[in-house]
């Protein structure tokens, strides 16, 4: 008798674990975990290179990591819930905990919403309202401007770029509590990467996309035009990222970074404009990975 109880106690607990462990794996999928962090790092690296000179308020630094991890995941939730029936048609998204009913709308929403709330309170009580205001319209214009445009015009990309672009500026704000021309520069670079960045991924995922019915490259498909605008707004990267050098912001170091990126960027997109192949559209995608970081970390580097 105690041996058939002690196996159906193990049974419990392997059950509890399980769940335990799909909800890990759940939430981690409606928050997007790799891309919450990658936004966060932004905000938090561009903080760092506002505060150099002044002794790191590290408090602040994890207010902000926390607060941006939450309206971030807020945002990503959102967005779930509502291309909870275009997820289901696209491989890339089809096992996402809303579309497979795992997780249901409700719950969805209300973690939304708890994260939404309470990383917003963090940024504005802890850090300052101007910067609680940007967090917030960052979450309204990435969930519900960006997001249902996305089955309407490619011009969703241009828009969704703004609040794409809006981690560094919180950065910034978050420390300076205004918005300042370093805080436009540095919010300037991180809106034109953008372009080779989803691009190249709506290139290589554009049969995915036309399956649910987003419309994500500029010109409707793999063709000459769309691989012309890439490389056209790829090619703004070159002035864009010098612009804190030549107004002194920042140092030697950061301008030879930006530059070699931006000059790989911008061959990875003309080979992409020549070729209109696959190939070079994931060369352009994993260059724009390297981009982002090393030039933020350069722009710190010259002002420590």
């Amino acid at each position: 008798m105690n041996e058939v109880k002690t196996i159906a106690e193990k049974s419990e607990w392997m059950s509890a674990l399980i769940f335990i462990k799909q909800k890990v794996t759940d939430y981690n999928q409606l928050t997007k975990t790799r891309l919450t962090f990658l936004v966060v790092f932004s905000a938090v690296i561009t903080y760092l290179t506002a505060s150099s000179g002044s002794i790191i308020n590290w408090y602040e630094v994890m207010i902000l990591a926390l607060g941006g991890t939450l309206v971030v995941g807020a945002s990503n939730g959102i967005n779930q819930i509502i291309e909870k029936d275009f997820d289901k048609l696209m491989v890339r998204t089809a096992n996402r905990p809303v579309a497979t009913h795992r997780m249901s709308i409700t719950e969805a929403a209300i973690a939304s919403l708890v994260m939404g709330v309470a990383g917003v309170f963090l940024i504005s009580v802890f850090l300052n309202a101007l910067c609680g205001w940007l967090s917030l319209a960052s979450l309204i214009s990435y969930a519900f401007i960006y997001t249902p445009l996305k089955r309407i015009s490619p011009i969703s990309v241009f828009v969704g770029a703004f609040p794409g672009a809006f981690p560094p500026l919180l950065g910034w704000v978050a420390f300076s509590g205004s918005i300042t021309t370093e805080a436009i520069l540095f919010f300037g670079v991180q809106f034109f990467w953008q372009f080779p960045h989803f691009w190249s991924i709506a290139w290589i995922l554009d049969d995915d996309y036309k399956r649910a019915g987003f419309k994500m490259l500029p010109v409707y498909g793999r063709n000459k035009k769309s691989a012309l605008q890439v490389l056209i707004f790829t090619t703004m990267l070159l002035p864009i990222g010098l612009l804190p050098f030549v107004e002194g912001y920042t140092g030697l170091v950061s301008a030879i970074v930006s530059v070699a990126g931006a000059g790989m960027l911008i061959w990875y997109a003309f080979k992409l404009y020549r070729s209109c192949e696959n190939a070079d559209a994931k060369r352009l995608m994993f260059a724009s990975f390297l981009y982002l970081p090393l030039v933020q970390i350069a722009y710190l580097i010259d002002k420590i």
